[in-house]
């Protein structure tokens, strides 16, 4: 009896599989890692050791992780909402600072306590962030425009906005590059680690939850996995595609608000530091997993974080993105590769 092999692709992976796969492909882009830098000379070791001390052996380095992960988890949650419904929401840089700047209008010019300021701060941060992508959902909707050119392209208009008023109408005239700084900010409770951490981890956690047990996530869920299905069983795509839009938006305009009134205090041109766009590798790491961008972000962070300290070692900027990338890039095959199995068939 002769035995066949062949390779069959799984629609979903289980959560051992895809651990085990991600953690594998970790360790394999280190080694790979470990051994460039061997070659170029520097000692791979060493350098493992400073960053894992610097990142966990000290309450400095858990404070930059903490400070770096929650922007990355609301837009990574932003991307990774969007996803649900088939989109693919690029501009999540630009609602972010439409975020920032709507909610610093508030905080600049609307006079109140902290306890009034920072809640309308809140809204208009969500306002700002659904406002910017309404556009591109409007256009996708109703004119099937792809949202991919629309939102990125939205991303310049945010940028130049925020660089233009903080450089000269809102500009503090002593700091010269930024604005007055706000009255009203977050509180800490960890080190210079704010509010807003638990805050974005609980918005994951319920937007988890919507879509997972809610009749409208089930709905969204079906839309976007087949709209012809969807549309045959008289659910509402277009509306469907709005509000995931609308609230994929909102959410990354909350992560500017956040990183405006709990780290940086001040409105100033390169707020973000390309938050925006690292939380489409978050979302794809995560497989679009509302509970999965929470630990997709944390992994980005110390990423981040390792670049940070390696630098400081004395390696190049280049050397640091090529060793991220090569991270990032085996960790996403290893996700894929979760996906398949192989099987042997009897003939």
């Amino acid at each position: 009896m002769a035995l066949s092999l062949r390779v069959q692709r799984l629609p979903s992976a289980s959560a051992s599989v895809a651990f085990a796969a991600r953690a594998a492909a970790i360790i394999l882009a280190l080694v790979i890692a470990g051994i460039i830098l061997a070659i170029t000379g520097a000692d791979p070791l060493d350098l493992g050791y400073q960053v894992v001390e610097a990142s966990f052996g000290s309450s400095f380095g858990m404070e930059d992780l903490g400070v770096l992960v929650t922007p990355l988890i609301l837009t990574g949650l932003s991307v990774a909402v969007a996803q649900q419904i088939g989109a693919w929401n690029i501009g999540a840089e630009g609602q972010f600072y439409a975020g920032a700047f709507c909610s610093a209008a508030v905080g600049l010019f609307v006079p109140g306590p902290p306890v009034v300021i920072l809640p309308l701060m809140f809204i208009a941060g969500m306002f700002g962030g659904a406002a910017w992508i309404l556009v591109p959902t409007l256009a996708r909707a109703y004119a099937n425009v792809n949202e991919l050119i629309t939102t990125l392209l939205l991303n310049f208009v945010a940028i130049l906005l925020v660089y233009y008023v903080s450089t000269d109408v809102w500009r503090d005239r002593t700091a010269n590059s930024a604005t007055p700084r706000l009255s009203a900010e977050i509180p800490e409770f960890y080190g210079s680690i704010h509010w807003g951490l638990p805050i974005a981890i609980l918005i994951a956690l319920a937007v988890a939850a919507l879509l997972a047990f809610s009749r409208w996530g089930y709905e969204v869920r079906l839309v976007g996995s087949n709209p012809a299905a969807g549309t045959y069983a008289g659910m509402q795509a277009r509306r469907h595609l709005i509000t995931v839009m609308l609230l994929s938006g909102a959410i990354a305009g909350l992560a500017g608000m956040l990183e405006l009134a709990g780290t940086v205090h001040r409105l100033q041109g390169g707020i973000s530091n390309n938050y925006g766009y690292l939380g489409i590798m978050v979302a794809v790491l995560a497989r679009s997993s509302a509970v999965g961008v929470i630990f997709s972000a944390a992994l980005m962070a110390f990423i981040l974080n390792s670049g940070i300290i390696l630098q400081t070692q004395g390696l190049t900027t280049s050397v640091v993105l090529a060793v991220t990338g090569l991270i990032l890039f085996l960790t996403a095959i290893g996700d894929e590769l979760a996906h398949y199995r192989i099987l042997r068939d009897k003939a």
